[in-house]
């Protein structure tokens, strides 16, 4: 084992002080060759957790990950670090490849990112006759047929057990349910590994969530608490973030597009805008965000409501990893919702798996229209409770009370029914308002007995009731979501009063509080100064190709700019400063921090 112990590698190689949380406690154990699963919310620390004892444990250190934007990431910081640290993925160009190829050849390598499917298709044997210091399993929901980005060739690593025997192997993830980490347990063969579980709450994080009004404005509004600062827009198609960004740029907003239908040559470029630092909007669908390092990334909107919680924690996730504060909104309609049951409805899911998809479901619309403390709902999903309103969510700004909306339920079910059971939902709450519209009219719905029975009750509140009995499966979309039926079975108890039904009041308009900032943020820094010092990060990075972020985080700026050391023994105890980037970097930050 190195001489040096895991708090010494902290300090003089990333420049930390001290380890977070259970980091300490977890590199200790996988130092001393105990097998482990992290579970750390995004922007918590994990990759401490595993890089530290590979620097610790003799040998090379492999890091299997499904990520290329990540891998690539990890490696250009490790190295600005000192690290021997390379990557071999499907995307790495040649003169790289060649590289990395080598110096593993050679031994000269402290950690090697690789994908699952080059490790098991042939490096995995070259590996057996070299000393390994570790594995570690990145992303590990993967590997579960439970998480939410199940990948197949996860499975196959079981076999690091038996190949590698006394290698210790650590996997992580920021998302991962009771039932999941368990899965990734048994499916990685790790049964004695000890579980580090983390606490998922965000303080940083504002997280708001409305029903689909008039997305244009409600987007809008957030862009205006957020200009100039760069942020995600989720969509749930790919035509869809096409439409959006280009709105987006109609109104003078920096927006970039990604999706898994772009060229290898457009995802590169707006990769590369969104990781050069600039303040752009990414619109785009599921398939950007993991593996971005990215961490002043200030808002996250999804404008249409993912399948399941650990996908909607997965990808507001990228919010606020700097730590200061940060927004994510959701906003979900009864498409959404619609959408999400007809899809599961006819899933290729083994019988089996198809309760625990519609629970997952079930609780996603549940933190969508909850009017409770949001921020609790989401982590009780995780199996956390929260002590009391976080503070710092929608419906604690604005308390939401239950309506009791048994009745209404009745009354929208009957309309529904009374009206032939094929039209949508405006046409159905015209009649239940006594709209007298020419449609009613035309089709006698004017006459029936329930016209104009909800009248004393907004187009919203009815809105809220359906998307409600959908949620329950009480109510069902016909073809294109444009006509509603009643779910037999599940509508009866509904209609006839017997089950209840409650919905949160509808929200209110509100301006975010300012979450607690972990941080990031210093009320004593000289701005000037620190954009002085942003402006010198951005040409060093620009020289090297890399993002800003991976030379300085803001924070290790602000650090610098609040406290103006003016030698290289007080630049080094700046937290994020470690004796590589000293080296590199000491002698230009005191020029910059002596100029006027």
């Amino acid at each position: 084992m190195s001489p040096d112990s895991p708090t010494t590698i902290l300090r003089r190689v990333f420049g930390f002080p001290q380890f977070r949380g259970l980091q300490e406690e977890a590199v200790r154990h996988v130092t001393a060759g105990g097998d482990a699963l992290v579970l750390m919310p995004t922007g918590g620390g994990k990759s401490l957790c595993y890089q530290v004892p590979a620097l610790c444990r003799p040998g090379m250190a492999i890091v299997v990950s499904p990520l290329i934007a990540l891998m690539d990431d990890q490696v250009a910081a490790l190295r600005q670090l000192g690290v021997r640290a390379g990557a071999l993925h499907s995307e790495c160009d040649p003169a790289g490849a060649r590289e990395t190829a080598a110096a593993l050849a050679h031994g000269s390598l402290d950690l090697l990112y690789v994908s699952p499917e080059r490790l098991l298709g042939g490096l995995i044997a070259r590996l057996e006759a070299r000393r390994i210091a570790l594995f570690a399993i990145d992303e590990a929901h993967c590997v579960s047929q439970w998480g939410h980005d199940f990948r197949p060739e996860y499975r196959g690593l079981a076999c690091l057990a038996a190949r590698f025997p006394g290698v210790p192997r650590i996997a992580l993830t920021a998302t991962a349910d009771r039932r999941t980490r368990a899965d990734i347990l048994a499916s990685l063969a790790m049964p004695e590994a000890r579980v580090f579980v983390a606490s998922f709450h965000r303080p940083n994080l504002f997280l708001a969530a409305a029903p689909k009004e008039r997305p244009r404005a409600q987007l809008a509004a957030l862009l205006a608490r957020h200009r100039d600062e760069s942020g995600i827009v989720y969509c749930g198609a790919r035509a869809r973030t096409e439409q959006v960004a280009t709105r987006l740029r109609a109104d003078g907003v920096q927006a970039v597009v990604f999706h898994a239908g772009l060229a290898r040559a457009e995802k590169q470029a707006a990769l590369g805008r969104f990781r050069a630092g600039e303040a752009v909007v990414m619109v785009a669908t599921i398939a950007f965000g993991m593996g971005i390092d990215r961490p002043d990334v200030r808002f996250v909107a999804h404008l249409d409501m993912p399948d399941s919680p650990e996908a909607y924690y997965q990808q507001v996730g990228r919010a606020g990893r700097d730590g200061a504060a940060a927004e994510a909104l959701l906003l979900y309609g009864l498409d959404d919702i619609a959408r999400a049951r007809h899809f599961l409805a006819r899933s290729q899911a083994p019988a089996s798996q198809l309760p625990a998809l519609r629970a997952r479901l079930d609780a996603m619309i549940g933190l969508a229209e909850t009017g409770s403390c949001r921020t609790g709902a989401l982590l009780a999903c995780f199996d956390e409770r929260l002590e009391g309103p976080c503070g710092h969510c929608d419906n604690c700004l604005a308390p939401r009370p239950a309506l009791d909306a048994t009745i209404a339920a009745q009354q929208l079910l009957s309309a529904v029914y009374r009206t032939g059971q094929r039209f949508g939902l405006r046409h159905v709450i015209a009649v239940l308002r006594g709209e007298a519209s020419e449609a009613v009219r035309r089709h006698g719905h004017d006459r029936l007995a329930l016209f104009g029975i909800g009248a004393d009750r907004s187009g919203a509140f009815w809105q809220s009731v359906a998307r409600a009995l959908i949620g329950r499966g009480a109510l069902v979309l016909g073809e294109g979501y444009a006509t509603l039926a009643l779910e037999g079975e599940v509508a009866r108890p509904y209609l006839r009063g017997e089950q209840a039904l409650h919905v949160a009041a509808l929200p209110a308009p509100i301006t975010p509080a300012r979450p607690t900032e972990t941080g990031a943020a210093r009320s004593d820094v000289d701005d000037a100064l620190f954009q002085r010092l942003r402006a010198w990060r951005k040409r060093a990075a620009e020289a090297q190709n890399l993002p800003p972020y991976l030379i300085f985080h803001d924070a290790t700026l602000q650090d610098i700019a609040a406290l103006r050391p003016d030698s290289l023994g007080g630049l080094a105890q700046i937290r994020g400063v470690g004796s590589a980037k000293l080296k590199r970097y000491g002698a230009d930050l005191l020029v910059a921090l002596s100029a006027r």
